[in-house]
């Protein structure tokens, strides 16, 4: 069971702080155990990652990680090779001040892409960190703060599995699409498992949850998500600690969605009938990735037609109008649209343009060709967008 709360986590510390990265808002945090974690990892598909990404995948490579570090308004992204060196700095930085290897450090940086990170403003920050480390909620809370960038709300999710306790830590608003998005993901544990282990289980609970969110099509070149378990609390039953890490990551991920840049609504979407997962996952994409489906959602303009066109450009697969159902809402107040209601002449624009209206849109595409199923979760497409990514740098 997981809880919207921040709790926290036997064995780890955390801390959230201004170090005038851009201006006088929290921008660097950490999170540093006790002991060696188990760790493991999944992080962006970009063929243009950033040095972090590439320092991180090599630091947790091992399986074993003690610490991460993570600067906000700045990405230190195609910033070449002193790029490098400055993520090497940022984790020697960090392992100096808390006694541990560089290579137990994993770092992390979100913001804008293309400038040198100003390191020795974050050298600077690392002068009796020790002792600002606290291991309470408080803490935790300040570290969710400092990783913020265009999100609207920090995100943190916690849960119990047995005796151990599960804490998730994400930011992300926008270059978001369903390859990993545009996300920074953390989750601290003291449960023990190993890490050979978590590898293939961070990787199935990302492609039920991060994997599967979508604000603007665009994939980020700082995608980060890592579990970190310490062990204090002893072995768990491992199905249920997947389930309740799952449920973290889809609340996170929905967060994420529903936080989207501009957003004001959020767009749950359900693919059935598919003869294919591919099937399933491609319509679905399609659909939710739609500029017109989002601004249609948006405006609560009633133009299911939207959804067609969505489903029709998925061409390595036919669906048969004649077959094809909408369904819009939940319950009683649910909408279905298919072509006997179309000939028929019986759609209710009036209450379909009702149910668009809500903070929350769900959505259900029925294909009539099989029994896969596939679902995403998305936002709407508005002017304030627009207005965030037209002067992101100014």
């Amino acid at each position: 069971m997981i809880e919207p709360k921040i709790r926290a986590v036997p064995g780890f510390s955390f801390v959230g702080k201004n170090v005038g990265i851009v201006d006088s808002s929290l921008d660097f945090g950490c999170v540093v155990a006790d002991r060696p974690c188990a760790a493991a990892g999944v992080f962006t598909r970009s063929s243009m990652p950033g040095a972090p990404i590439i320092v991180g995948r090599e630091h947790i490579a091992s399986g074993r990680l003690q610490a991460i570090v993570v600067n906000s308004k700045n990405a230190n992204v195609a910033t070449g090779a002193r790029g490098i060196d400055d993520a090497r700095a940022m984790c020697r930085g960090l392992s100096e001040a808390c006694g541990m290897a560089p290579e137990l450090v994993l770092p992390a940086s979100t913001g804008v892409i293309g400038r040198r990170l100003p390191i020795e403003k974050i050298k600077a920050a690392f002068a009796g960190l020790a002792g600002e480390l606290a291991d309470d909620a408080a803490a935790a809370e300040r570290f969710a703060r400092a990783i913020m960038t265009t999100d609207v709300s920090p995100k943190w999710v916690s849960g119990k599995v047995g005796n151990a306790t599960l804490l998730g830590v994400a930011k992300g608003a926008g270059m978001l699409e369903p390859n990993m998005a545009t996300m920074l993901a953390w989750f601290m544990t003291d449960a023990d498992v190993p890490a050979e282990l978590l590898r293939p289980m961070i990787q199935r609970v990302a492609d039920r949850s991060f994997n599967r969110m979508s604000v603007d099509t665009d994939t980020s070149t700082s995608d980060t998500c890592v579990v970190l378990a310490n062990g204090k609390a002893g072995p768990v039953d491992l199905a249920q600690f997947e389930q309740v890490l799952s449920e973290a990551a889809i609340y996170l991920a929905k967060k994420m969605a529903r936080d989207g840049e501009g957003a004001t609504k959020l767009i749950e979407l359900h693919v059935v009938g598919a003869q294919s997962q591919d099937q399933a996952r491609k319509t679905a994409r399609s659909v939710i990735n739609s500029p017109l489906v989002k601004t249609c959602i948006y405006g609560a303009d009633p133009n299911w037609g939207r959804f067609i066109m969505a489903i029709g450009k998925v061409f390595e697969y036919e669906v048969s109008r004649e077959k094809l159902r909408i369904t819009f809402g939940r319950g009683e107040d649910r909408r279905v649209l298919d072509a006997a209601t179309v000939e028929a002449g019986n759609m209710d624009l009036d209450a379909l343009r009702q149910l668009l209206k809500g903070p929350e849109v769900h959505v259900e595409l029925d294909l009539g060709c099989g029994s896969e199923a596939y679902h995403v979760w998305g936002c709407d497409l508005t002017e304030q967008y627009i207005h965030i990514n037209a002067h992101y740098t100014t």
